[in-house]
C-alpha cells in the first residue's frame, strides 16, 4: 500500500510524511508545491492541482492506498469579502470532491480529511464536543463544512471510511500567518490590543499533534469518526500574550479594549474592503472557544504533547531568526526549538 498526501508539500503535510518515511512507508506527496524537505529523497513527488479532474490522472491510487487530503485555502492570507467565495472554495470543496472521485474510480475507500473547528461557529456550549451547532461564520468555514457534508455521503452511499479532524488554530515551524502582525508588534515595544479582556482561552494546536492524529487514524483504521483537536489546558490569552512579551524582552503593553466596539470597528472595515482579520477569527476572539479532544484520546490513543505558550514563543522564536536571516543571509537559519 501507499500512502498520498494531497498538499503534502504543506504545514501538516510535511511533518506527516517524514514520520511515514521514516516508518519505511512508500509516501507519495501530490502537491503543487515541492519544497526542499530531506524526505523528498526518500519519496515520491507529483504535481498535482487538486482543482483539476484531469490531473488525478497522474497518479497510481490503488484499492488499499491510504490517501490524505492535507490541501486547502486557509484564513491567511486575508482576502476581501467579495473575494473570499472564489478563493476557499475551488480548493477546499471542489478539491475534496475530485480526490473523492479519484478514489472511488480507483476502488479506494480509506480517506483521513482535515477541516476546521470554524464550522461550528459562536460558542453555544463550553467545552465543544464533536456533536456542538455547526453555524460557520464565513466562507471558509462554510466550505469546509461542505466537505464534511460531503463525506458523510460517501460514506453512506459508497462505503468510504473517513476519519474528519477538525483542529484549532495550527501552530509550528513554518507558519506565521496571522501570528506576524502579532510579532510586528512586540517587536516594536507597541502595545497589544486584546479582544475583550483578555480573559478568555486561547487553544492552538501544534502542526506535530496534527500529523500525529493523522498517523494514527491509519493505525485505527480510518474510523467513520470526526474528533476534534485541541491543546490541553490552554492558558487565557492574557497569559499566554504575557509569555510572549516576557520571552521577546519586549516592553509592549497588553490593553484590554470593549471587544463589542473592536468588533464593529472590524465589521466596517470589511465592509469597505479593507480587512486587517477575517470575520470568523474576530467575532469569536473574547469568547471561550474551547474543544473537548476527549473523544480522539479515548479512540485514538491520540494526545496533544505541546503547550500552547511553549508553540507561541517556539513561532516566535522561529520569526526572529527569519529576520535575522535576511539581515544575515550567509549565516545558517536558526530552528526554533
Amino acid at each position: 500500500m501507499k500512502h498520498i498526501l494531497f498538499g503534502g508539500d504543506g504545514f501538516v503535510g510535511r511533518v506527516l510524511a517524514a514520520r511515514l518515511v521514516e516508518e519505511g512507508a512508500e509516501v507519495v506527496v501530490a502537491d503543487i508545491a515541492q519544497g526542499d524537505c530531506p524526505h523528498y529523497a526518500r519519496c515520491k513527488w507529483i504535481k498535482v492541482d487538486v482543482t483539476r479532474e484531469s490531473e488525478f490522472n497522474k497518479l497510481d491510487i490503488s484499492p488499499d492506498d491510504a490517501i490524505y487530503n492535507l490541501s486547502a485555502k486557509m484564513l491567511s492570507p486575508i482576502v476581501t469579502r467579495a473575494e473570499r467565495h472564489d478563493f476557499f472554495w475551488p480548493v477546499n470543496y471542489y478539491g475534496t470532491l475530485n480526490i473523492l472521485k479519484a478514489m472511488e474510480a480507483a476502488g479506494a475507500s480509506n480517506l483521513v480529511h482535515f477541516t476546521t473547528d470554524m464550522i461550528y461557529g459562536h460558542t453555544k456550549t463550553v467545552p465543544m464536543y464533536e456533536d456542538h451547532p455547526v453555524e460557520p461564520l464565513g466562507e471558509y468555514g462554510e466550505s469546509k463544512l461542505a466537505t464534511e457534508n460531503l463525506a458523510d455521503k460517501w460514506r453512506r452511499e459508497k462505503g468510504f471510511n473517513i476519519s474528519l479532524f477538525r483542529p484549532r488554530l495550527i501552530i509550528g515551524p513554518g507558519r506565521l500567518g496571522i501570528l506576524e502582525k502579532l510579532f510586528k508588534l512586540v517587536d516594536y515595544n507597541l502595545p497589544v490590543p486584546m479582544i475583550g479582556s483578555g480573559k478568555n482561552p486561547y487553544q492552538f494546536i501544534s502542526v506535530f499533534d496534527c500529523a500525529d492524529a493523522a498517523y494514527l487514524a491509519w493505525k485505527a483504521g480510518f474510523p467513520n469518526e470526526a474528533y476534534n483537536l485541541g491543546s490541553k489546558n490552554p492558558p487565557s490569552v492574557r497569559v499566554l500574550l504575557g509569555r510572549l512579551i516576557k520571552e521577546a524582552g519586549s516592553k509592549s503593553l497588553l490593553i484590554p479594549t470593549p471587544g463589542w466596539a473592536v468588533k464593529k470597528t472590524l465589521d466596517l472595515l470589511d465592509a469597505v474592503n479593507q480587512p486587517i482579520m477575517d470575520p470568523e477569527q474576530y467575532l469569536i476572539a473574547d469568547e471561550e472557544c474551547l474543544l473537548d479532544c476527549s473523544k480522539a484520546e479515548r479512540e485514538l490513543g491520540w494526545l496533544a504533547r505541546h503547550s500552547d505558550d511553549d508553540m507561541l514563543v517556539a513561532a516566535y522564536r522561529e520569526y526572529r531568526a527569519g529576520l535575522e536571516a535576511k539581515k544575515n543571509p550567509t549565516q545558517p537559519l536558526a530552528k526554533a526549538a
